[in-house]
């Protein structure tokens, strides 16, 4: 029976602390999780997503605001006598004590094919990059930033319209049952670890809401790729009228005469804009203006107060 101490938080954290708790040969000795965080319109303490699933199968949570913080936690974790701690999106840099606290160390469930894309937003940057491939890769955790050595890969296709909310729920159920091999594997001897090549590393900084801002002097496909790799956080957006405007979905279409990038063209129902070179169209299907709900762009065009004067008015 391999013990296990739990480390994970959100949504994207479910899927593998369900599969590890499926496992007949799998014991989980707790669950270490972020606070309960405030949510909605009331601000009500809203118990994490790791939580709920714990506690509906009498599983012990631990949650400290920082692990390197709580000398308590980790002696509560130390006590508990864990061959093995299995960490998934938990948001927090480990320290030494924690990392050695198991014989078996920590594996960490990663949202990428390391070297590429090591840090905070893999799945985002993924899209943003236009990557094609993608996947998840079990690893061991050291004192850097997803260095470690790898154990075990999963490639995972990204369609041209995926956006990374959608990516991220897929690869939730590929990296648990990659987790799940991973660590029978680890058990078995089948499972070897290798270094990673920090020669060809990138990286995925943390997102920030400044990154929304659309440039239309960039390509379609660039632009594109930046909503779909923002989508639903933090978002992307452009000013129209004055007024702030937020593009949910768009995709490239068929380029058409020169005009000033930002330039809004109406073709019928259709809503595009220039971009890139001038010749180069993003057409908008989904947006949502300032202090409304989002709508599909057939449904702004009725709504706007004034026709847009097609060819002369700007975004941004």
């Amino acid at each position: 029976m391999l013990k296990i101490i739990y480390l994970g938080t959100p949504d994207f954290a479910v899927p593998c602390l369900e599969a590890l708790i499926n496992e007949s040969d799998f014991q989980v000795l707790a669950v270490v999780a972020q606070p309960d965080r405030p949510k909605g319109r009331g601000n009500k303490l809203m118990p994490p997503p790791t939580k709920v699933l714990a506690q509906a199968h009498g599983i012990p949570v631990l949650q400290p605001e920082k692990l390197a913080k709580a000398p308590d936690v980790v002696q509560a974790m130390r006590e508990l006598k864990p061959d093995i701690l299995a960490m998934v999106a938990f948001g927090q840099i480990l320290k030494k004590e924690v990392l050695t606290l198991a014989p078996m160390g920590v594996v960490n469930v990663h949202g990428s094919l390391l070297p590429k894309l090591r840090g905070a937003a893999p799945i985002n940057w993924s899209i943003i990059n236009g990557d094609t491939v993608t996947g998840v890769t079990t690893m061991f955790t050291e004192l850097g930033v997803d260095t470690g050595p790898m154990l075990l890969k999963a490639e995972i296709p990204i369609h041209s319209q995926m956006t990374a909310e959608e990516l991220s729920r897929e690869m939730s159920q590929v990296g648990a049952a990659l987790l799940v091999k991973t660590l029978k594997g680890l058990v078995n001897g089948e499972v070897e670890a290798v270094r990673q090549n920090d020669a060809e590393a990138t990286f995925a900084p943390i997102l920030t809401k400044e990154m929304g801002k659309l440039d239309f002097n960039k390509s379609a496909q660039a632009l594109h790729n930046l909503v779909r790799g923002l989508s639903p956080w933090p978002s992307t957006y452009t000013t129209f009228r004055k007024k702030g405007l937020k593009v949910l979905k768009c995709t490239p279409a068929e380029n058409g005469g020169h005009l000033q990038p930002g330039t809004l063209v109406q073709d019928g129902t259709r809503l595009l804009v220039a971009c890139g070179d001038g010749c180069q169209r993003l057409e908008l299907l989904v947006v949502q203006p300032e202090s409304r709900s989002a709508m599909e762009v057939k449904a702004f065009l009725a709504g706007a107060r004034e026709a847009i004067i097609s060819g002369e008015e700007q975004l941004g």
